[in-house]
């Protein structure tokens, strides 16, 4: 056995080497097959799961850049591991803060006790462009606004887990995570063997599960779930046909469905089908142009009527969006306070409003240290990494928060962890993030183990967006979590 060529980045938590320059227990296994395996022969299953993911047709599109937008997300051999102690925390964490997120929404369009009791600034709720009144007074079925949550996570060190964002509108990459493993399955099932991993392939039937127990108890039949899709120019169009498939559902368009006596169908070779609950992959705006925006060809006119007639769910409920803003996640800590009388179990960054006048003087002042963020940006658009910017950038990003300085928040440079990443150079570390899917139904809460590890493969970089170079690797939870917990609802 031959020493081992990993080498972590000083000053920088490493998932595999401690920083007593000890493997850590749960990559043991891992740092041995990283030593004795050649690596002509990672290169080679790099390739191959190059070639099986395009050959399936695993991609995403970028937009903008010109030339073909789809490329697939480059995908590293090298597994990130969680040991069960890590993870049982983590997974308490985030059943703790989608309760309270759900919570959050519920009331916000209801009795709003959260912004009479002065918690969170009511403006900030109420004049937010992803509030929707439409909502107001509505309770959906469950008390469940957001059914999936995707709550992207970094660490920093020692049992620091640091939540960067809640996704509560239309969280994607699922099917990444789960492609994933079945990529690891395909071409390493001796190290998989070599440890005792949880699964994540049953999470098509748990998003089934958990999206049939919020139908509306109008009828004694089966629920009737499709997954609603703005078409194939989309950049997820494949995670939508992917779990269309894996939940033996119908993927259709708008124009598949009409709305008929406040009810919605679907329009099938054997004439109309009832369709109890739409697993919505499009933006609010467009749900419904009746009622939002009046030029979309990507709803169903008459949606939200049936809706609110209580006929038909939409997961996630329109207006869930509040709870992902940026400006709104400062608040999370203290919904949890407020709803489940529990501290936070899992970290917020500590994040600047600029907005506010102390905050925006002390982001203007440190432009060069902060990361700075759009309230309402996505994809790792529309950043600037302090630390890695020019004074040029930032004077021009200066002047970007001078004129809405509402628009964005800006939050410290964190260090994030590094994992053994297989790049072109052999093994070396790059910075990751962890998003973990939250499943929230009538019946409780279900949290696959594990999620989507994405990886900054540029060395330095500290994004990981695959629209901005980003790359993904399996995740292993070594010891399954105990089961589903009582969900929160209205």
């Amino acid at each position: 056995m031959g020493a081992s060529p990993y080498q972590p980045i000083n000053g920088c938590f490493d998932e595999m080497v401690g920083r007593d320059g000890a493997v850590r227990d749960a990559y043991q296994a891992v740092d041995r097959w990283l030593v004795e395996t050649d690596p002509a022969l990672l290169e080679q299953r790099r390739r191959e799961a190059e070639v099986l993911f395009m050959r399936i047709g695993i991609t995403f599109a970028v937009y903008g850049e010109g030339g073909d937008p789809e490329r697939i997300i480059p995908f590293d051999i090298v597994p990130r591991v969680i040991d069960a102690t890590e993870w049982e925390r983590l997974a308490r964490g985030l059943e703790q803060r989608v309760k309270a997120l759900n919570l959050f929404l519920c009331d916000i369009y209801a009795d709003r006790e959260i912004l009479r009791a002065g918690v969170i600034d009511e403006a900030l709720v109420l004049r937010n462009p992803a509030y929707l009144p439409e909502m107001n007074g509505f309770r959906p079925s469950g008390g469940v606004f957001t059914h999936i949550a995707g709550i992207d996570m970094v660490r920093v060190g020692d049992d620091e887990f640091y939540v960067l964002e809640d996704n509560a509108r239309t969280p994607s990459g699922v099917s990444y995570m789960l492609e994933d493993r079945e990529m690891m399955m395909r071409l390493f099932p001796d190290l998989m063997a070599a440890h005792d991993i949880a699964p994540v392939e049953h999470y098509p039937s748990e998003l089934l599960g958990t999206l049939r127990s919020v139908a509306p108890k109008t009828s004694d039949r089966d629920p009737t779930v499709v997954v609603l899709t703005p078409g194939i120019y989309n950049s997820a169009y494949y995670e939508h046909t992917y779990l269309a498939d894996r939940m033996g559902v119908e993927l259709v368009e708008g124009q598949d469905l009409f709305v008929e006596e406040n009810r919605v169908y679907m329009r099938t070779t054997r004439g109309p089908e009832r369709v109890d609950v739409i697993y919505k992959r499009i933006d609010d705006p467009f749900i419904d142009p009746l009622v939002f925006n009046p030029n979309s060809a990507l709803g169903v006119p008459g949606l939200m009527t049936a809706l609110r007639a209580g006929n038909v769910t939409l997961a996630n409920a329109p207006g869930a969006g509040v709870a992902d803003d940026k400006s709104v996640y400062v608040h999370v800590p203290d919904m949890i306070k407020f709803y489940l009388g529990e501290e936070s179990i899992l970290k917020n960054v500590p994040t600047y409003r600029c907005g506010e006048a102390d905050d925006y003087k002390y982001v203007m002042d440190n432009l060069g240290e902060l990361v700075v963020k759009e309230v309402r940006g996505s994809g790792g658009y529309g950043m600037l990494v302090g630390p890695h910017s020019t004074k040029t950038e930032q004077e021009e990003y200066a002047e970007r928060i001078m004129a809405t300085p509402d628009e964005f928040i800006a939050q410290p440079t964190l260090a994030l962890s590094t994992s053994p990443t297989f790049v072109d150079s052999g093994v070396a570390p790059r910075h990751v993030d962890l998003r973990p899917f939250v499943l929230t139904g009538a019946n409780g809460v279900s949290i696959v183990p594990g999620g989507l590890t994405r990886v900054a493969l540029r060395e330095g970089s500290l994004v990981v967006n695959s629209s901005q170079g980003g790359g993904t690797k399996d995740t292993w939870v070594l010891v399954p979590p105990t089961g589903g917990k009582e969900a929160a609802s209205c």
